[in-house]
């Protein structure tokens, strides 16, 4: 009977832990309702001055681009997509913001310039007669539109410039409709005007894009060149220590001293924290005028959810081992393993923009896209010097 090993008593789930797991899975499952089923626009502060920021520049670089050698133009077109495919994402986009109305939607200008330009002269067509029969009051817009792209006809005396300058500000959409209204009246100085200003936006944007490419560039050639190296260095010993030459770069203990149980508990407890701490900062009100910085400073303060767990994980995992912070989670690279720190980070810098690209592809090849509100950020389009600084330390 003494050579009977004793069934092992299961350990126990504690009721903390599992109300800190109830607490995290209803966090995440909260977030991804909220995610899917509010409007993606409802929390952009001034969402049709945003997205004209973003339509116009996107467009304002595809006329760089069109004036680039044919090989550039082909590189960009193939990584980033070309006009047309920019102008139906722009057009959805428009009309997402569209006011739902069965008779008169909130139309804007913007939209109809779009579909002038991608010529969809139908829906152009339907736009400007739901324009007149609601009898909106921008009726100089409806003409100047008809006769840009419809063949309309202007009214004698008619001050095309003036008409232009209070129906858009200055940019894209304004210098294209002038375009178009130029050459339609015989306006050869409004027209000069207008390809000027186009170019010259197009110009600064490529130019922009041309360091942008060339900084990538030179980082896929770099990681490519250190996933070479770190392939050829795994097999070598290092020299005494053991493992593979560029495995080890700081001096966290692998594996760890405690149990992944243990681990799991303090991921588990501290992540329902986090949600916590998450939810209460983003209850505070941030509407109202002069509130920019608040809004951006609470958004900041976002980033707080990940305290609990390292303040959990130092007095539960840590301490009890006898490790620091920096230490046990290997923050300070030794010596020797800046070189191997560097090489990594190239060849992770390489793989992430090689699978971006690659994604790209596959989304316009599925006509799919990020939307864009995703990667809009007001406070770096039109926020004061301080918002701006707290939104690029975010």
């Amino acid at each position: 009977m003494d050579s009977v090993r004793a069934p092992s008593e299961r350990p126990h789930v504690g009721v903390l832990t599992v109300l800190a797991a109830l607490v995290l899975i209803g966090f995440v499952v909260l977030i991804a309702w909220l995610h899917h089923a509010a409007s993606r626009v409802v929390d952009v502060a001034e969402p049709e001055r945003a997205l004209g920021v973003v339509v116009a520049r996107s467009l304002d670089l595809d006329e760089g681009i069109e004036a680039a050698p044919a090989w550039e133009r082909w590189l960009y077109e193939a990584l980033l997509g070309g006009r047309q495919e920019d102008l139906a994402q722009a057009i959805r986009w428009y009309e997402e913001l569209a006011t739902p109305s069965l008779d008169c939607p909130d139309l804007r200008v913007e939209l109809t310039i779009l579909e002038g330009e991608a010529e969809r002269l139908q829906r152009l067509r339907a736009h400007v007669g739901q324009w007149k029969r609601c009898g909106d009051p921008s009726s100089s817009v409806v003409a100047l539109v008809t006769a840009a792209y419809l063949d309309g006809e202007l009214e004698p005396g008619t001050d095309a410039r003036a008409e232009l300058a209070a129906a858009l500000p200055p940019g894209w959409f304004r210098d294209r409709l002038a375009l178009r209204v130029a050459t339609r009246v015989g306006d050869a100085e409004l027209a000069e005007g207008a390809r000027a200003g186009l170019a010259a936006r197009g110009r600064t944007l490529r130019a922009r894009l041309r360091v942008f490419a060339v900084v990538d560039a030179l980082v896929l050639v770099a990681g490519l060149a250190a996933l070479v190296a770190l392939g050829a260095g795994s097999g070598k010993p290092d020299r005494g220590v053991g493992g593979p030459s560029l495995a080890r770069v700081g001096s966290a203990p692998l594996p760890p001293s405690w149990s992944g149980r243990a681990g799991a508990v303090v991921l588990i407890r501290g992540g329902a924290l986090g949600a916590v701490l998450m939810t209460a900062v983003y209850l505070v009100p941030v509407d109202g005028p002069g509130r920019e910085v608040l809004r951006v400073v609470v958004a900041t303060a976002g980033n707080l959810a990940f305290v609990p767990v390292i303040l959990m994980a130092r007095r539960r995992l840590l301490k009890p081992a006898g490790l620091g912070v920096r230490v046990g989670f290997g923050l300070v690279p030794s010596r020797r393993g800046v070189g191997p720190l560097l090489t990594v980070l190239l060849v992770l810098l390489t793989l992430g923009q090689a699978g971006e690209w690659a994604l790209g592809l596959v989304g316009r090849a599925l006509d799919l896209s990020s939307h864009w509100t995703e990667w809009f950020e007001p406070g770096l389009a039109w926020g004061s010097p301080a918002v701006v600084a707290i939104t690029v330390l975010d």
